[in-house]
């Protein structure tokens, strides 16, 4: 039985799902794509924790028409896709390729032919490698080519997509991308990389000037937030998880929201903003998207370590499969949190990606009976309700993912999937979380 949790959100609340383009396209090096950052890093030996790549993924270009009725299936309002850049323009400039906008003008088309509304993530990490060659989010030149081709999609597709995000999670990119190194493209530059915050804000506000240029409506932002918590009380402790605070929410929330870094973190930055920059990031948005897994647990760094503050384990929580602790109220506490921090200054808020790794593999039957992900996304959907009655204008909900695909650098061990994908048949299984989703949606008061 499929038990529907509902919990009770306005009228009109948009469910979706989420997917970006390395990690379910496939067709690697198909139809004039160039190879991204990706690409190459995946190929790279020990980067991936199964040794797998990207090359197939979930084979989602060849299989477009059976995965738009699979969402159709669900009853999704909204679908969150990300749009692969060297597939739009191999090297990252110049030549345009033609079918790389006939792909996703496909995937648009068929998603409105089923009343799906389109969000189209403009960069989901995949960098043509040839930008990277020459300094990639370092190079503040990167920025300039990223505006040309935000107004050459958006060109296309202004005139059908609901929503658009130009950049998904900078942060993200700046600390695993540049600073850690366990994402492409792989540098280890620790506080070195701040330069590549600056430059992917930047590539967002000029994003969403280009996109407003040619028409485009709602826009957007795709940001990973977290409540962060001191491991104790102690005083360095506190003063550690504020400065990371600062460096995980505040660096990518202040500037679009209010034209400025952090105090803390200004001085860091001084020699790579230049004039105008923070004007241009702080662009009206329509929408603020907030990506939420989990809280981050922080305590201070011993003196010779070379950052000043450390993740801690985040003990009493059960955990998913990627053991990441599950803390649904921690959802509501952030949303509430980001309401005090900037009030009239933040628009209506999306979660743009939230989701769970379990590993549940069909029965013998076939049947993917994966009730931990379908406690995880109720409890969430009330976090979420929770906020909405404390007064946050929350508009919708986008579980990541659609389906089971390839995570990054975890390859294809970690399945975050409402479907289920036999990665040697590539046959696609519908889970008992995606039926529960598509019942909780069907049950959802339309908008008077």
């Amino acid at each position: 039985m499929i038990l529907v949790g509902h919990p009770l959100l306005p009228p009109g609340f948009r469910f979706g799902a989420s997917t970006a383009s390395y990690q379910v396209e496939g067709a690697a090096s198909e139809d004039g794509k160039g190879p991204s950052i990706w690409d190459t890093f995946s190929h790279e030996p020990g980067r991936i924790v199964d040794g797998s790549t990207g090359d197939v993924a979930c084979d989602h270009y060849h299989r477009l028409t059976e995965d738009l009725d699979l969402m159709e299936r669900l009853g999704i309002g909204g679908y969150r896709f990300s749009i692969s850049w060297p597939r739009i323009q191999a090297t990252g400039s110049g030549h345009v390729n033609a079918d790389g906008l006939d792909f996703y003008e496909r995937l648009v088309d068929g998603l409105l032919e089923r009343g799906i509304q389109p969000m189209a993530t403009l960069y989901h990490w995949d960098l043509p490698q040839a930008l990277e060659d020459e300094g990639g989010w370092l190079n503040r030149d990167t920025v300039e080519r990223f505006a040309e081709y935000a107004a050459l999609v958006g060109e296309r597709l202004w005139d059908r997509v609901e929503h658009w995000v130009p950049v998904n999670e900078p942060n993200v990119v700046t600390m695993l991308g540049y600073g850690t190194g366990t994402h492409a493209p792989g540098r280890t530059l620790l506080f070195d990389a701040l330069p590549v915050a600056h430059h992917l804000l930047l590539a967002h506000g000029r994003a969403a000037i280009a996109l407003r240029a040619v028409g485009a409506g709602s826009i957007g932002c795709a940001n990973n937030h977290a409540p962060i918590w001191p491991a104790s009380d102690d005083e360095a402790d506190v003063g550690a998880s504020k400065l990371f605070d600062a460096m995980w929410n505040g660096m990518f929330s202040e500037p679009m929201l209010f034209g400025r870094y952090p105090r803390d973190l200004a001085p860091l930055l001084e020699d790579v903003v230049h004039a105008g920059d923070l004007a241009t990031i702080r662009q009206p948005l329509d929408f603020y998207g907030v990506n939420y897994y989990n809280p981050i647990r922080i305590a201070a760094a011993r003196e010779d370590a070379p950052m000043p503050f450390e993740e801690r384990e985040l003990v009493g929580y059960p955990t998913t499969d990627s053991d990441w602790p599950v803390v649904p109220d921690a959802l509501r506490e952030w949303l509430i949190t980001l309401r005090a921090r900037y009030r009239a200054a933040l628009p209506p808020i999306i979660i743009t990606e939230s989701g769970c790794s379990y590993g549940t593999a069909p029965d013998a039957d076939g049947v993917v009976d994966d009730a931990a992900r379908i406690e995880y996304l109720d409890a969430h959907l009330r976090a979420v309700a929770t906020a909405v009655r404390a007064g946050v204008d929350v508009r919708g909900y986008y579980t990541w993912s659609l389906m089971d695909n390839f995570e990054w650098a975890e390859g294809y061990s970690q399945r975050f999937g409402l479907v289920y994908v036999d990665y040697e048949t590539l046959e696609r299984t519908p889970k008992r979380s995606f039926e529960w989703y598509a019942e909780t949606i069907k049950v959802q008061p339309p908008d008077n």
